[in-house]
């Protein structure tokens, strides 16, 4: 009886394995003790035969067990001889394999304790595919993390897709399943397919896949990350030593796949190696000290820029291989540029292949649309109660730290994550447990996020894209704040634009949006933007944002650059907006990079690049941009002329520098500005000047020496010329 029912369940086993639906093969195939000797198994849909092949030489035939595609074979004794199996095929055809159910499971319970307290920061290392070499053989394990699975399996053209061949062993009650592949390697495509408990088969990549297919493919490749050498050392050991709220930081934020192309009608993009020396030169020539990388991620449709990830754990296929992408950050780093990339843990995609519905269910996403769907961008939000889920994230992040070298990763849409009635209407949200908007788990995961990165990674930063008024966005989190280093002075960007939009002559009506973020700007520590948000959809181009005939409007744009730079905060600059781009940026298309044939548009280069190498040179542009001893108004309410000077300091009082801004078309051959004492005055910047494109009718005085004048509140002040819609610059030290 006993001997009957035992029967019955092994052929229910084997029956589960033959239609595919087993989550734990590894209990009846492969190497198994019975009685005073073995029994080994295989299984192999369209094998006619099997034998099983010792490595001592050893050969044994294998016969079907209960009128199943499983092949099975007993012999006497106990050792543990390495073997391979050889099945034989209807057209007289074979083939020799090892036996994936023959090794022993890589996770272990301190993976699953971690996983499951959200706290492994190299799970990275565990799920995905990872080639290594285990009892001697070389291959691939799998992992992925399917809890509701009923049956997950690899799949690729190497079993012609077919999930019934290397079915996937479940790991406790995690819900993790693997697999070890002997003699697969670096270069395989795959999926993972997923029989959900409905029995829907679902074919998905693999959500930790450091590679995957260039578009519109959507399958991952088997990867080997630990094959590059990298050479940035010096600059790593530099990056930890330095404090990077008192240095430079002016960034240049790219769309790699539109800065520039190549072939025929611009019609291909640069592969990474390409872009390290072009974009590196480039950025170099021009003054800027990082790049940040639009929308790096894997993701499937170009006109998403990026942020509809569906490949958290992979550098974009558009220009190469990871490697590829490793060498660009590596040689982007030799030239002393840092590297920012963007990042989007708030959202994503409903792409199939994704991680929508990952096991048939919810497992990313939270399964209430009130909560789980973002109805402004049709995607889903993550599920940032789970620990897993937020394991995931975590992960990703120091992955790209510590994987790739980067420098510092701007969070996207902050604020959606913040705020659960985010892009929703009245009744299409949930409170929190005490009724409010604020997403208790979401803002639990930032505090971490930002905290762990703090220890584990010396010398990142962590930005913020946060547009409303959340309270101390870049405060410690043991003090109440999220723990960003840097925020995006989102408020400012908006204030300014509209303020320079409008005619010069009713610039006065609008004074306060010019001056109003030195109110607050020392509540947080912000980074001062002018971004691709602000050069798309109808929202024209920097400079067509500015008023007046073409002459003025250049003049307007010099100003405004020259009047970010001067403010308080690090700086962002999208690509071409630095030449005056003219039209609006689209993904699709290059730069126009024709437009440097003209001399209009290269003066403006020009004078930018001028502007970002007075940024470094000059320690008042940056050193105390967080510190308010770093700046004082001189002149700030003159709004019937609209003209304000203020003064930038640095950390030791030398080479201050004085700025006079005039917004109006309305010049001055004499205008008296206070100045902070006696000394000279010494002119650095002149906006106007010929050679970046201006008038040059002023001459203004390129030294001169305080006078015992009392002006705009002060006891000396200095008279020079100040040409209409300029700023000029005045370097100066303090006396001690």
């Amino acid at each position: 009886m006993r001997q009957n029912m035992g029967e019955n369940r092994k052929r229910e086993e084997l029956l589960r394995i033959q239609y595919g639906d087993c989550d734990n093969p590894h209990s009846v195939l492969g190497r198994h003790l019975s009685g005073d000797g073995q029994i080994i198994r295989a299984y192999h849909p369209d094998a006619c035969g099997m034998c099983l092949l010792f490595s001592d030489g050893r050969r044994y035939g294998m016969e079907r067990a209960y009128g199943t595609d499983i092949f099975a074979v007993c012999f006497p004794g106990r050792d543990k001889t390495a073997y391979q199996l050889e099945a034989w095929f209807p057209d007289g055809n074979s083939y020799i394999y090892g036996d994936p159910y023959s090794y022993r499971s890589r996770i272990t319970e301190e993976d699953l304790y971690l996983f499951g307290k959200g706290i492994h920061y190299k799970i990275y290392e565990k799920l995905g595919a990872h080639p290594m070499m285990i009892d001697g053989v070389k291959g691939v394990y799998f992992a992925v993390w399917a809890p509701a699975a009923r049956r997950v399996s690899v799949v690729g053209d190497f079993c012609l897709w077919d999930g019934r061949r290397y079915q996937m062993r479940r790991h406790g009650s995690m819900g993790i399943f693997e697999i070890f592949i002997p003699g697969m390697d670096v270069g395989t495509i795959y999926k993972f397919e997923i029989k959900t408990k409905e029995g829907r088969l679902l074919l998905k990549t693999d959500p930790y896949g450091y590679s995957t297919q260039l578009r519109p493919g959507s399958s991952s490749i088997v990867t080997d990350l630990s094959t590059y050498h990298w050479d940035d050392q010096r600059y790593m050991r530099l990056r930890k030593k330095s404090d990077f709220r008192k240095m430079p930081m002016a960034v240049y934020e790219v769309h790699l796949p539109s800065w520039r192309r190549k072939g025929r009608n611009e019609s291909e993009m640069l592969s990474y190696q390409e872009l390290a020396h072009q974009l590196a030169d480039y950025v170099k020539d021009m003054g800027y000290t990082h790049v940040e990388l639009v929308g790096i991620c894997e993701h499937p449709l170009d006109g998403s820029w990026g942020y509809q990830v569906t490949g958290y754990y992979a550098p974009t296929s558009r220009h190469g291989r990871p490697e590829d992408f490793m060498y660009f950050v590596d040689y982007l780093h030799n030239k002393g540029i840092g590297v920012i990339l963007d990042w989007v843990p708030g959202h994503f995609p409903k792409d199939s292949h994704g991680l929508v519905r990952f096991d048939g269910t919810c497992l990313y996403e939270h399964p209430d649309p009130k909560k789980g769907e973002q109805p402004q961008w049709n995607t889903l939000v993550f599920d940032y109660s789970k620990t897993e889920v937020k394991n995931f994230l975590i992960a990703n992040a120091l992955f790209w730290l510590k994987k790739f070298h980067i420098d510092g990763i701007r969070v996207d849409a902050v604020a959606s994550m913040l705020y659960l009635d985010f892009g929703r209407e009245h009744g299409g949200w949930i409170p929190n447990r005490y009724g409010g908007r604020e997403n208790l788990e979401a803002i639990e995961f930032i505090k971490h996020l930002n905290s762990i990165i703090k220890k584990q990674c010396e010398g990142a930063f962590m930005i913020a894209e946060e547009s409303s008024a959340w309270h101390q966005v870049t405060g410690e989190p043991e003090q109440g704040g999220l723990g960003f280093d840097m925020k995006w002075n989102m408020g400012w960007m908006h204030d300014f634009l509209k303020y320079m939009r409008q005619d010069p002559a009713q610039r006065g009506a609008f004074h306060h949006d010019l001056i109003f973020s030195m109110a607050y700007v020392y509540d947080e520590q912000f980074i001062q933007v002018l971004s691709h948000d602000e050069v798309v959809h109808g929202k024209g181009s920097m400079i067509q944002k500015m008023p007046g005939i073409d002459e003025e409007k250049f003049a307007n744009l010099r100003l405004a650059y020259g009047f970010m730079f001067a403010h308080p905060g690090k700086k962002l600059l999208f690509m071409g907006q630095e030449f005056a781009q003219w039209s609006e940026w689209n993904e699709s298309k290059s730069l126009e990079w024709h437009l440097l044939n003209y001399g209009s548009h290269v003066r403006m280069q020009h004078y930018v690049s001028t502007l970002l190498h007075l940024y470094k040179k000059y320690k008042a542009f940056y050193e105390l941009d967080y510190d308010r001893k770093g700046f004082e108004w001189i002149s700030r309410n003159n709004s019937d002329q609209s003209v304000i000077s203020f003064v930038r300091r640095s950390g030791d009082g030398r080479k201050n520098i004085l700025f006079l801004c005039n917004f109006r078309k309305t010049g001055y051959e004499r205008y008296r500005i206070g100045v902070p004492g006696q000394g000279l005055y010494k002119l650095i910047l002149n906006t106007d000047d010929k050679k970046y494109g201006g008038e040059g009718k002023y001459k203004v005085k390129k030294r001169q020496m305080s006078e015992h004048w009392v002006c705009d509140g002060m006891g000396y002040s200095i008279e020079t010329a100040l040409p209409p819609l300029s700023m000029l610059a005045f370097e100066y030290s303090e006396e001690r």
